[in-house]
């Protein structure tokens, strides 16, 4: 019987988010300098094997449902497909899906599909290549377009596009992402920035907020929340000019959802993180390396689990944005 991952508020965490690597291709304002990061040194980071074996622990012993691939960018990590695929064989029922910023997408959907990849949240916050140029400082949006093509294709639907508005950069663009991502049947979710960036330069001030992108939104389409429950899900969902389209809003800041998260991270040097947000990390990399056994492992990721916290404390005026960025957590 499986021992849930349970917190002492109440909630348990089914939804496993996995970094493969802290590396990525894109150097998005909002996540990284332009000269990128000192990035992980390859021992640090798990193995393919350990990768597999934790995701195990999780699925057989500790409830997990689901798994999310993340980094960085994930499909900058060269075992990818082969994780994917020995995962599936070896736990049929655990879902899996990957965001990424979809560089190289067009070349791997069809591998990771078949390998049984379910779906994928693509990254893209812009379809401007001039603003997708300053923003990711790469000329790279026809590959991203491609991706997100090669993605529905190879059937890893729904296909999600995940965007942030910047204001003075792209917050003009919202109806336009909405209207292109209708067009090809992308389900767009917007998310309100927040404070994880490498240079610690986020401000609240400067932050798009939820209210302000459903403004946007409704001057050109008509919104109406959508009947189903949202449950644990991130985003609110409205139905777009009647539906069945949806627009999604993850207002993780101005309307955090705390009380209803059932996610855990496991970050790429094999590190639990209750939260985006936590200052505090549980080491199983070490042992994992010094031995330790399935149940041992298990053992300790129950107990970092139970210290995570009621909420993220943004708007807590003693809140310290944690020492690793987005790109080193693992959205």
């Amino acid at each position: 019987m499986a021992t849930p991952l349970a917190d002492d508020h109440g909630r348990v965490a089914t939804d496993l988010r996995v970094s493969l690597t802290d590396r990525c291709n894109l150097r998005c304002t909002y996540c990284m300098p332009a000269e990128g990061l000192d990035w992980l040194p390859t021992d640090d980071v798990l193995s393919d094997d350990e990768v597999v074996r934790l995701i195990g622990i999780a699925a057989e012993r500790l409830g997990v449902r689901e798994v999310r691939f993340t980094g960085g960018e994930p499909l900058v990590r060269r075992g990818l497909v082969g994780i994917v695929a020995r995962v599936k064989a070896a736990h049929p029922g655990l879902e899996q899906s990957m965001t990424t910023n979809g560089l190289g997408l067009a070349r791997t959907a069809q591998a990771l599909a078949e390998a049984g990849l379910d779906r994928v949240n693509v990254s893209l916050d812009t379809v401007r290549r001039e603003t997708f140029t300053a923003m990711t400082r790469r000329d790279r949006l026809d590959d991203v377009v491609a991706g997100l093509a090669a993605a529905a294709d190879a059937g890893l639907g729904p296909v999600k596009v995940n965007a942030v508005l910047m204001r003075g950069v792209n917050d003009d663009q919202a109806a336009e992402l909405l209207g292109w991502c209708l067009e090809r049947g992308y389900d767009l979710r917007f998310i309100e920035q927040m404070p994880l960036d490498a240079q610690h330069g986020w401000s609240r001030d400067g932050m798009v907020t939820a209210d302000e992108i459903h403004a946007a939104l409704a001057q050109h389409h008509e919104l109406t929340p959508a009947a189903e429950p949202r449950g644990s899900a991130p985003a609110e969902l409205f139905l777009v000019d009647g539906g069945p389209a949806t627009v999604g809003v993850i207002a993780s800041v101005t309307r955090p959802f705390c009380g209803d998260c059932d996610r855990v991270r496991l970050t790429a040097d094999g590190q639990v993180r209750t939260c985006l947000f936590a200052r505090r990390e549980s080491d199983l990399r070490a042992a994992l390396r010094d031995g330790a056994s399935d149940a041992e492992l298990a053992a300790l990721w129950v107990t970092a689990m139970r210290g995570k916290a009621a909420g993220h404390g943004i708007d807590d005026p003693t809140f310290l944005q944690p020492q690793r960025p987005m790109s080193a957590i693992g959205g």
